[in-house]
């Protein structure tokens, strides 16, 4: 006798596999988050230097918030969507502006629990909460991307916006995170994935030209970037007039900015290895790396270690030991160690039940990850973030970090 289809076993759900594409992209890119920060020192009397400091800058920050633009969900958000906000952002700021606060009063300053401002690198936290929470509002329209690049433009001229609940940055880097979701709606991956390799290498030939000139314009003009204060618009952390410019036109730079990062985040990704690397597992770190590397680099941030001028060794020893920080942090060891801190479950601070008595929309238990201890099941890996089916998209639902 046949099984009927309501006796049948249901079948596992098929596991799904990263893209290497996009972990690539997310080492690589924070590793060169980590190289920016750690050179900072250097840039003040080593022209070297703030030419490294400026070609990372004109795109890395960039990347990283395409990549997560690109992973983000633009529909209404369900219960699971909201719950990741939680857990994988407001709760990790909220536990790392509390160590940071910390650190500062056992240093000797004053404690001060203010998390309106974000300390050091936690702006791109309440930056990321924020552009998830208005995607799927702005895309309602017509032009998101022209909408978000207007925003950003028009943020500049507004000295009110300042750097409370990175507002200015919220603001100000809002293009490159729908850029990213354009990409999405472009179906780039697999497009991209399936060009055969001779093609691909004239695409990868241009964007190399692309950065090779961008490496010979900003040594050769290394003094007209600094009287131009290049280095504070791509920041994107104030106003026109803060930064001395108070002319009708100097939303101008900041448009030529953001075309110019957007060019070069795609070359960045065209540049990208394809196939599995030997970094490629590390991609799945990078928010360790971001929230972590800080603490390691904060020694060299205040203390006169790097002041004055260096011998010339200096700047390729410091990235150097950049790359070997955002390799001891991607490891797995790591990770264990700092899971509680970076990836909060907190299932106890969550409903028990499916709804409330008026329908509020509430995380049902089954929807809930396991405990700590529990192993991962089939179904879980197959819903892991950035997995993509063969021949499919990744899965919508990546953080992006």
């Amino acid at each position: 006798m046949q099984p009927t289809p309501s006796t049948r076993a249901p079948k596992p759900p098929q596991r799904k596999r990263r893209v290497p594409l996009w972990d690539n992209a997310r080492w690589i890119a924070i590793t060169l988050v980590v190289i920016g920060h750690g050179i900072l020192p250097l840039i003040g009397e080593d022209d070297a230097a703030y030419s490294v400091y400026l070609f990372i800058y004109s795109f890395h920050v960039a990347v990283f918030v395409t990549v997560s633009g690109y992973f983000a969900k633009s529909g209404p958000p369900n219960a699971r969507a909201m719950r990741q906000v939680l857990t994988d952002i407001v709760f990790p700021y909220f536990i790392f502006e509390t160590i940071w606060t910390v650190i500062r009063f056992a240093l000797g300053g004053d404690f001060v629990l203010d998390y309106t401002t974000a300390s050091w690198t936690l702006w791109f936290l309440i930056a990321l909460a924020i552009w998830r929470i208005a995607l799927p509002f702005l895309v309602l329209l017509r032009y998101p991307l022209l909408i978000a690049i207007a925003i950003s433009i028009g943020a500049g001229y507004a000295v009110e916006i300042d750097s409370t609940l990175a507002l200015t940055r919220t603001f100000g880097m809002f293009p490159f995170f729908v850029f990213g979701w354009k990409l999405r709606q472009w179906r780039i991956t697999d497009r991209w994935l399936d060009l055969p390799t001779a093609v691909t290498w004239r695409w990868r030939a241009g964007a190399i030209a692309l950065f090779a000139g961008l490496l010979v314009v900003l040594p050769i003009a290394i003094e007209t970037w600094r009287d131009l204060r290049l280095r504070r618009f791509m920041l994107y952390d104030e106003s026109y007039e803060s930064i001395g410019y108070d002319e009708p036109w100097s939303g101008a730079i900041r448009l030529f900015l953001l075309l110019l990062a957007m060019l070069l985040a795609v070359a960045f990704l065209v540049l990208m290895p394809r196939r599995t690397t030997w970094f490629t597992a590390f991609g799945s770190a990078t928010m360790y790396i971001y929230l972590l590397h800080s603490f390691v680099l904060f020694p060299l941030r205040e203390t006169p270690l790097l002041e004055g001028q260096q011998p010339w060794w200096v700047l390729p020893a410091m990235i150097v030991f950049c790359i070997g920080v955002s390799v001891v942090l991607s490891l797995k060891p790591v990770r264990r160690i700092f899971r509680p801190l970076v990836e909060p479950r907190a299932r106890w601070l969550f409903r028990p039940e499916p709804a409330t008595a008026t329908g509020t929309l509430v995380l049902p238990p089954e929807a809930l990850p396991p405990a700590p201890s529990a192993p991962r099941t089939a179904a879980e890996d197959a819903t892991a973030p950035d997995a993509r089916p063969p021949g499919g998209e990744p899965r919508d639902g990546e953080r992006g970090a």
